[in-house]
């Protein structure tokens, strides 16, 4: 891709408007003023460059814990709770407890005290990953996975010392942990983990899914209670698959096709409404939309698929054991998920809100409409940090163009977005923006769409590609993909955010159809000259019909000590 004209390369943050309204230039094709990619950059010998875990790359409005993993959230008498698996003596695997951050907006946090500790012998080992559940009486409960000593994974309870403290900073843990112990036929005693928050089925028994283990298989075993500490396992899974044999952090949660309003578990569910089971295998989170069969207490899918790489995504970059929870403030289910840095284990994430689309057939995400609250107008370098949020859509004056579909493709999309990558010219498509770049554009990543015509539909490819991200050696820099169909006889436009905070680079594409949250390190970043651009390499005019880009304010993340 050519660089842009030097003179605009002083307002990174309008460079993205001045791009589509003026830049051509007069070698390369152009459409609409929007610049072609047609040049493939080799890197030079790569220079010596600091630590990518520097101040530099650490995220500015994306929840990101002193270290480590992120876990299960909750809302509660006016306050958010977010909970974080975290090893406080470094970041490698082993002594893990809860920390735990408080907010009430969702953006800016106070860091607290640890809320669960291993000093029981039913979690000596480890507290691992579990939900929080808001009982009958407004009594909030957190329901986790602890290694025992015997190492086995067993699930334990623990309560609010003190509900009036607004921050719910102590918890005890009740003598009767652990509460479930891994027995039972064909049970594999260290593949039994992350029970899922609670819910109510109509004979008023609460009820709770744990990932497992079982004959070999990958299930999620149903458990019923009457009073959230005496548990009764129910003699066949919510749902189990012979394509896996182990699902971490199951989550199971209803939602209304077409509603962007959450629902309660907790409530009677309304008619019309369905199901989701989530799972995390395969370093990323699939999910099925169905229905909860009430007389039999299972989960049926819609579309039952043998081959699991053909399951939906929650998103298709790095993002892992994500967790959902009803805000009872706005009305809407919220989902968090881990992304790990690349040669660490330090994660952060942003919430998003997750809704079924109207034809029942996709969950879509959109970022939690308080990120907006850090958007400034001014475009200044002074006082703001080099991030930005951008929203783009990209408008098809023709869909004819668009080049046949494979089936195959979606058995390895990451392998389709390297062999189609922004430099292969399509028919429509490649086109999209250019984040992250260097004065040379030695370093820069592209987010892009393609659309492909299928024998009814069109499926429209979003893909993140990292691989020319950064100078910076041994890096992982793959190139992520997912497919989502579009109707483009009803709608000519694609939507594009991308949010884009240091080292994450976090798209929306379509709606919320496709996500993909990726990490990159590009030294540019660090020396504080990144540059945006947007590009149309495709045979067909693509217009860019709105365009919308603010500079973002630092949130107040886990600053100091509650």
């Amino acid at each position: 891709m050519a660089p842009i004209p030097q003179p605009w390369h002083q307002w990174p943050f309008l460079i993205l408007f001045f791009l589509v309204l003026f830049s051509c230039e007069s070698n390369l094709p152009c459409r609409n003023g929007v610049e072609a990619t047609q040049r493939v950059f080799l890197y030079p010998q790569s220079p010596k460059f600091s630590s990518i875990v520097s101040k530099g790359y650490r995220t500015g409005y994306h929840f990101q814990p002193p270290k480590n993993w992120i876990n299960g959230p909750m809302y509660y008498n006016g306050i958010y709770h977010e909970f974080y698996q975290y090893n406080p003596n470094g970041s490698v695997w082993g002594n893990i407890v809860w920390g735990h951050s408080v907010s009430t907006d969702l953006i800016n946090w106070i860091r607290l005290e640890p809320a669960i500790e291993g000093n029981t012998p039913s979690d000596i080992n480890g507290c691992w990953t579990g939900s929080a559940t808001i009982l009958t009486g407004d009594q909030p409960v957190i329901i986790y996975t602890g290694a025992d000593t015997e190492k086995r994974q067993v699930q334990n309870i623990v309560l609010p010392k003190n509900r009036s403290d607004p921050y719910l900073r102590e918890w005890t843990k009740p003598k009767n942990n652990p509460l479930i112990e891994p027995v039972g036929p064909g049970l594999n005693s260290n593949q039994f983990r992350d029970p899922t928050t609670g819910w109510i089925g109509p004979d008023g028994l609460w009820r709770i899914a744990v990932g497992a283990e079982l004959n070999g298989y990958s299930a999620a075993l149903l458990y019923k209670s009457k009073d959230f500490m005496q548990w009764t396992r129910v003699d066949h899974p919510l749902y189990s698959s012979n394509a896996s044999n182990m699902w971490e952090c199951p989550d199971f949660f209803a939602v209304l096709p077409g509603k962007n309003n959450g629902l309660d578990l907790s409530a009677a569910i309304p008619n019309g409404a369905k199901h989701v089971l989530k799972m995390s295998l395969d370093s990323c989170d699939k999910y099925m939309i169905g229905v909860y069969d009430l007389k039999h207490d299972m989960f049926v899918p819609d579309t039952v698929l043998d081959d699991r790489r053909l399951w939906l995504r929650i998103d298709y970059g790095n993002y892992y054991a994500s967790k959902s929870f009803f805000d009872s403030k706005k009305g809407r289910r919220i989902i968090w998920g881990w992304t790990n840095e690349t040669d660490s284990t330090s994660d952060d994430a942003i919430p998003r809100t997750i809704w079924l689309d109207g034809d029942g057939k996709r969950l879509l995400q959109w970022p939690i409409e308080e990120v907006e609250s850090l958007r400034r107008n001014e475009v200044s370098h002074q006082g703001l940090e080099l991030k930005k949020d951008v929203e783009i859509d990209f408008e098809l004056t023709s869909i004819d163009a668009a080049d046949p579909f494979d089936p195959s493709w979606l058995l390895d999309t990451e392998k389709h977005c390297r062999e189609a990558d922004a430099s292969v010219h399509g028919g429509l498509g490649p086109f999209g923006l250019v984040v992250l770049a260097s004065d040379n554009m030695d370093e820069h990543t592209t987010v892009h769409f393609r659309v492909y015509k299928s024998e009814q539909k069109y499926m429209v490819l979003l893909c993140s590609d990292l691989r020319r991200s950064s100078l910076r050696p041994g890096l992982y820099t793959p190139a992520y993909g997912g497919f989502f169909e579009y109707d483009l006889e009803k709608e000519k436009k694609i939507s594009l955010r991308t949010l884009i905070d240091r080292s994450a680079v976090e798209s929306f594409g379509g709606g919320g159809r496709a996500c993909i949250m990726a990490r990159v390190y590009p030294a540019a970043v660090v020396d504080g000259a990144t540059h945006m651009y947007a590009f149309n390499n495709g045979s067909s005019t693509v217009k860019v019909s709105q365009l919308k880009a603010w500079s973002m304010t630092r949130a107040q993340v886990n600053v100091r000590k509650g």
